[in-house]
């Protein structure tokens, strides 16, 4: 009995230095890579390259930057004298300041952050990590980055380690030089690990993979936190540990968090068990509150992967996300949505306008050139409640759409 348990562990810990042996990963030996995955998991890692987590910061191109480059559409004015330029050069692309047609900075777009709604761009200075001064949202085009002055270009905001824990799987910094105050982070640029990748969900995966390269044909998964197994605390824990916001005190940083970790052991960020005031909370990145603080949440046994598949991308899908709210929300259970019968058959397709509608961030605030004026960014609420005013917003567009049309 023994020789069996050993021998397993033999043939794990044996390869544990030796999986990863043509790039080590920069986290630890314990980290298989998430390339590995491919070998047994080839449909899911398929399907997962395409999510926002997959690309939550990578590594700026012309194919995969969405803002413009031609010529009319790639410039961003502060004022008659001053403006930045989008231009691509033999070695990138640029960010470029100009001051009464004169160039002053130009600073190359070296990684995006976002996608989704909008990309903020970052630049390196050495082993300092900066944000470039202008980032794209689909629905304004090219303005100035979020919280920035719109009267300058501003080349100088730092980027720390902490912005990558929620954007990307790893980030090292560099030793401190000297203890002065003013002195500003440096990160190891050989350590970046760009994008959500498997093991930042799943935990390590070394000795899984080895496990199962021994011995293919165990199907029951080893050396592996699974999801199921995880109580619900964990579960919301887990992703809480980027949507649940950026303003409380940091513990220990995040990249060391593994599945069935408790949160509260890296951020002071209560989530249970008490739920918190939803109207305290911003859209933008208190996903796990919003959702604790929701009636559907205390009354119910559901978690954020009631609703959400990691693997695949459902953004914008209603109707499907409207299905998994009538499986609970149904007559038999006598929890149907009264306004069922005005709603008709749009009911079926749209729950989530009514009761999750978007909302302007108060975190993220975006200034148009030259008259600090805020523009709304919207995120759809994680607080699941009835909202009056987003009801009759969906009633408003249905009577209108069913308005016969005049020839």
């Amino acid at each position: 009995m023994i020789l069996v348990f050993i021998v397993p562990l033999v043939v794990i810990f044996s390869q544990c230095l030796t999986i990863n042996k043509n790039k080590p990963d920069p986290r630890d030996a314990i980290f298989a890579g998430a390339t590995t995955c491919i070998n047994c998991h080839k449909d899911i890692y398929n399907s997962y390259v395409h999510t926002a987590h997959f690309s939550t910061t990578r590594l700026t191109d012309i194919h995969s930057i969405a803002g413009s480059f031609d010529h009319g559409k790639n410039v961003f004015y502060f004022n008659k004298d001053q403006k930045v330029v989008m231009e691509q050069r033999k070695d990138g692309l640029y960010q470029v300041a100009y001051d009464k047609g004169k160039e002053v900075r130009a600073e190359r777009f070296d990684i995006t952050f976002g996608g989704v709604k909008a990309e903020s761009y970052l630049y390196w200075k050495g082993n300092k990590m900066y944000q470039l001064p202008l980032s794209y949202f689909k629905t304004l085009g090219w303005t100035n980055s979020p919280g920035f002055d719109s009267t300058y270009a501003d080349y100088g905001r730092v980027i720390g380690r902490r912005c990558f824990e929620c954007h990307a799987s790893y980030v090292n910094d560099l030793p401190m030089k000297n203890q002065s105050l003013d002195q500003t982070e440096e990160l190891d640029k050989k350590s970046v690990m760009l994008g959500i990748d498997c093991e930042r969900c799943h935990g390590p995966m070394t000795n899984h993979v080895n496990f199962h390269t021994a011995y293919p044909n165990e199907k029951d998964p080893h050396y592996v936190a699974r999801y199921a197994s995880l109580s619900r605390a964990q579960r919301i824990d887990m992703c809480a540990v980027c949507h649940s916001g950026n303003k409380t005190r940091v513990i220990r940083p995040t990249f060391y968090f593994k599945p069935g970790d408790t949160l509260s052991n890296f951020l002071e960020t209560p989530l249970f068990p008490a739920p918190m005031d939803s109207t305290k909370l911003d859209v933008h990145g208190n996903q796990a509150q919003l959702l604790a603080s929701s009636k559907c949440f205390i009354n119910s046994k559901m978690d954020c992967v009631t609703c959400h598949d990691v693997h695949k991308t459902d953004r914008g899908n209603l109707a499907m996300y409207s299905q998994k709210c009538m499986s609970c929300h149904n007559t038999a259970n006598h929890s149907f949505c009264p306004m069922a019968s005005t709603l008709g058959a749009a009911i079926k397709n749209n729950c989530i306008d009514c009761h999750m509608p978007k909302r302007s961030s108060n975190v993220i605030a975006v200034e148009t050139a030259g008259k600090g004026r805020d523009v709304p960014y919207q995120v759809r609420t994680h607080h699941i409640a009835v909202y009056a005013d987003a009801s009759q917003k969906v009633l408003n567009f249905l009577k209108n759409a069913n308005k016969p049309t005049s020839k």
